[in-house]
């Protein structure tokens, strides 16, 4: 399965923050924002990622993240010119999915929580059709909705509605089988001038190949895309990871426990990083049993 990151748009919710650096370079708090939709593909056993962003902010991805040869995964980078659309993430990708399975996540999505795992490593074996996932918000109208009858099933799905049919929003987190891209390609684009991804889910949905799983209380899903939620988002992630001693997001430690690298390797990243308490908690990971 092949993974693409989209971090592109103009981050316009953001101004002025976003006007001079990509959102998704943004911290959020000891961690670019990049690297907890990274870590969730990889967290997934995902190794081949397509990083897609604007021309200007391309050479900044590039810096941060490498070829990923450090994490044991394989970074490539594509332009998207103007922001068409999250669907429009599959013609941009067309080359390199070549054909394969693949996972799209949205750049500025946080996931945390119990059994998320399990939820990736499963989704990742998907063969025929698509896996989104749904969770519960007190106001959905921002976000694609999806509709369940009373035995869970999936009925509709629809985008930003003015009066919701229920209280699921879909996350930035989809997998999809090979026709995606066939499908994106005879996309019409919305009203609003953009390849909704929701109608590619719709498409799905209407033929039957559209599975939905519900993330309950025990995870957590941040979209870190307004002043208000970055801030969220970041007092979040700094209050689990005093409490807990665990850090949320950190591809050396996702890469060490999935067996892309090996002690050595971790050890040459952590003394990289090693004068601030990042470093030093990838130095306390060695002591420890995998």
């Amino acid at each position: 399965m092949r993974g693409l990151i989209l971090a592109g748009g103009r981050g316009t919710r953001l101004y002025p923050l976003t006007i001079g650096v990509s959102k998704q370079l943004l911290p959020v708090y000891d961690k670019p924002m990049v690297y907890y939709p990274l870590s969730m593909l990889m967290l997934a056993g995902i190794r081949e990622m397509l990083v897609i962003s604007s021309p200007e902010d391309l050479p900044q991805f590039r810096r941060l993240l490498g070829d990923g040869a450090r994490w044991g995964v394989r970074f490539e980078y594509a332009e998207q010119t103007e922001p068409r659309g999250l669907a429009d993430a599959f013609n941009v990708g067309r080359d390199f999915i070549g054909g394969e399975t693949s996972c799209l996540i949205l750049g500025d999505n946080i996931f945390f929580g119990t059994g998320l795992w399990d939820h990736l490593r499963r989704a990742a074996q998907l063969e025929e059709g698509a896996l989104i996932f749904a969770y519960p918000v007190r106001d959905p109208r921002s976000y694609g909705v999806i509709e369940f009858d009373e035995q869970g099933r999936a009925l509709s799905i629809e985008e930003k509605p003015e009066k919701p049919r229920s209280k699921y929003a879909v996350p930035g987190l989809y997998f999809y089988d090979r026709q995606v891209c066939d499908l994106v390609a005879r996309l019409k684009p919305s009203p609003r001038g953009e390849l909704e991804i929701t109608d590619v889910n719709r498409i799905y949905l209407e033929r039957g190949q559209l599975r939905v799983q519900q993330l309950g209380r025990g995870v957590a899903w941040l979209d870190a895309g307004t002043h208000e939620t970055l801030l969220q988002a970041s007092t979040f992630v700094q209050a689990v990871e005093e409490r807990q001693g665990l850090m949320i997001g950190c591809p050396e430690e996702v890469a060490y426990r999935m067996g892309f690298i090996g002690r050595d390797q971790l050890a040459d990243l952590a003394r990289d990083l090693r004068y601030n308490s990042y470093g030093e908690y990838l130095l306390r990971l060695l002591e420890e049993p995998l």
